[in-house]
């Protein structure tokens, strides 16, 4: 590390952040490496080290021979401030070198407002930020993670894009990008056989045409470009890549926890839910690879809490056996076990009582509509009355803390809709009233509102978003219904979220927007302190765009989408004919059910819904 770094280190937040020389990093002797790698996260070291995907990237680069992964976090404010000031570029954290001095810059994208952070980042690191503008094999680019599902808001800055989940891709990358280096391809020829790749996706092998009117008119392939990028995903989930020996963070960070992945996918067909469509079909790991993966990971790292983890853990059918065997070693060691992400409908009493004796914390449920109408629509398949029941368990067992999600801004909500969330809400205080075990402490419950961000590869992704001044309209309703010191509520920055919906659903027009934006300041955008939606406003109105175009304006069904080109698995026609279900406020069964034929299990060489 410069001297220089060592006198600004002291002057701002977090030092940790920077220095590197955590347990368990990887280093590497530089004579032995061919391809280095700078692995970025678009956002800051505490939110960074507690992505699960960046562990496990981060482990399969580095298990590849003459490959050197490093990690590469956006700085707090202070430490920009000082860079600036400076002239100091970003650098990656195991060697402390400059990110301009690596061959790939990677970036895992899992949230739309971290895209001004991978210009700034760009910025910092002294690298150019259109993709046509970096010659040569230094400095490829390229990205994934869920965002990239409609890849084109980025697509002028990335040479590629990495679809679907990385652990087979990414070392066809690297490979090929180590053989392109060492027989001195140019960049041209590398993106050319890169292409080739399933699951890779080169935007500047594609021409976008607009209509008239600003929608797109037709994406043109270039080059024998394929017209379709078909996801990538990993079948056999017990043998894939599991990291039992993560780096151990220096300073806080927000998950500081060990994790189990259960399994990947979803069973139940939420419309609104981007992940429970783009990221099926249903993998499943076994209990017994998992209760090793997590004795391993915990006796690697000292941790002392572990986390399962998936998009609906109850829905795993192998709970019971794995947390029969995790509870006595949690108990022996003094780990705590968290369950997550459980539903209304399958947390059973028993479960609850196995957890209670590790640690006994707050329930956590999102019901997302206060009327079954309205779940219906949105296809929830949850009752009030498997709400209640479960409330009940869980205050008779002793519970007295309650977390409850919802939207505001759904397709079809009246606000009926809206006051029924109040409704609900009163009928769970009134069941602790009357069923709880332990009422010294008093209820506490805690409701949370979001607005509603239509995303695509889902039925709801053609809808209309509700006004900002809609939005807040309901939020006050609602707010003007909860009499009972008991609840806290709390609801989202409607323009926030507005403008993630101009990036969800946005095309490869919004490139300058970014740019504009970031040379004003925009950064950090996930961080109350540092959003500013002005700033995203001037922009877009000094390159002839507005939000309304992306977000209150709806998308036709006939229109072609501009992620039209990504093929996640499930076909359109499915999610055109779950929207008609919305409508008529129509339930799809989940998959346990039978199979619904949202296209998704073409994807694999056996079939197997059933987590």
């Amino acid at each position: 590390m410069t001297d220089l770094r060592k006198r600004i280190l002291p002057t701002v937040q977090k030092p940790a952040r920077y220095t590197g020389g955590e347990f368990n990093e990887i280093k590497k002797n530089l004579d032995d490496v061919r391809v280095r790698v700078a692995f970025c996260f678009p956002d800051t070291y505490e939110i960074g080290m507690s992505n699960l995907g960046m562990r496990i990237l981060y482990g399969v680069m580095n298990e590849m021979d003459g490959v050197w992964c490093e990690r590469v976090f956006a700085p707090w404010g202070d430490m920009e401030e000082a860079m600036r000031h400076n002239k100091l570029p970003l650098w990656a954290l195991e060697s402390q070198d400059p990110v301009k001095e690596f061959d790939m810059i990677a970036f895992t994208v899992g949230y739309e407002m971290s895209y001004s952070n991978i210009l700034n980042m760009l910025r910092l690191a002294e690298v150019p930020l259109y993709a046509k503008d970096r010659r040569g094999l230094k400095n490829i680019v390229f990205a994934g993670g869920v965002c990239t599902f409609n890849p084109e808001p980025l697509a002028p800055f990335v040479d590629f894009f990495s679809i679907g989940e990385g652990e087979e891709i990414t070392q066809e990358i690297i490979r090929l990008y180590d053989r392109a280096k060492a027989e001195q391809w140019s960049k041209d020829a590398f993106l050319l056989e890169v292409s080739k790749i399933q699951g890779v996706y080169v935007p500047s092998f594609y021409r976008h045409e607009y209509n008239d009117d600003g929608t797109l008119k037709a994406i043109v392939p270039l080059y024998n470009a394929p017209k379709k990028i078909t996801k990538r995903i990993i079948e056999n989930l017990d043998a894939a890549y599991w990291p039992t020996k993560g780096i151990v963070a220096s300073t806080e960070i927000v998950h500081d926890r060990a994790n189990l992945e259960l399994f990947r996918g979803c069973i139940r067909g939420c419309r609104f839910c981007q992940a429970g469509f783009s990221c099926r079909p249903v993998r499943k790991r076994s209990p017994e690879v998992l209760f090793r993966q997590a004795v391993e990971t915990l006796e690697n790292s000292g941790i002392n809490e572990i986390t399962l983890s998936s998009l609906s853990t109850s829905d795993y059918r192998g709970l019971k056996e794995l947390t029969d065997a995790m509870i006595p070693y949690c108990e022996q060691n003094r780990v705590n076990l968290s369950v997550p992400s459980l539903r209304a409908d399958n947390f059973s009493r028993e479960l609850m009582e196995k957890l209670q004796t590790v640690r006994k914390s707050g329930l956590t449920f999102a019901p997302e509509a206060g009327t079954q109408r309205l779940r219906d629509v949105i296809n929830k398949n949850l009752t009030e009355e498997e709400i209640l029941t479960t409330c009940i368990n869980a205050f008779s067992g002793g519970w007295s803390n309650v977390k409850l999600y919802f939207m505001l801004g759904l397709p079809t909500e009246t606000d009926e809709d809206v006051l029924g969330i109040a409704a609900l809400v009163y009928k769970i205080i009134q069941a602790w009233k009357e069923h709880a075990s332990n009422k010294k402490r008093g209820l506490r419950v805690h409701v949370a509102t979001a607005y509603f961000v239509p995303k695509p590869h889902t039925p709801f992704q053609w809808e209309k978003q509700i006004t900002p001044s809609e939005y807040l309209r309901r939020c006050k309703l609602l707010k003007e219904h909860f009499y009972s010191k008991s609840i806290e509520y709390n609801y989202h920055s409607p323009d926030l979220s507005r403008l993630e919906a101009v990036f969800a659903r946005g095309d490869r027009r919004l490139a300058p927007v970014l740019e504009e934006a970031t040379l004003n300041g925009a950064r950090l955008d996930g961080w109350d302190e540092y959003f500013r939606y002005d700033i995203w406003r001037d922009a877009m109105e000094k390159c002839g765009l507005h939000a309304d175009f992306y977000t209150t304006r709806g998308y036709d069904e006939e229109e072609l989408l501009p992620w039209d080109i990504i093929d996640v698995g499930v076909t359109k026609k499915f999610l055109l004919r779950e929207r008609k279900q919305a409508y008529g406020e129509k339930v799809t069964p989940d998959c346990r059910h039978g199979c619904a034929g949202c296209g998704a299990n073409c994807m694999l060489k056996e079939v197997d819904c059933d987590a």
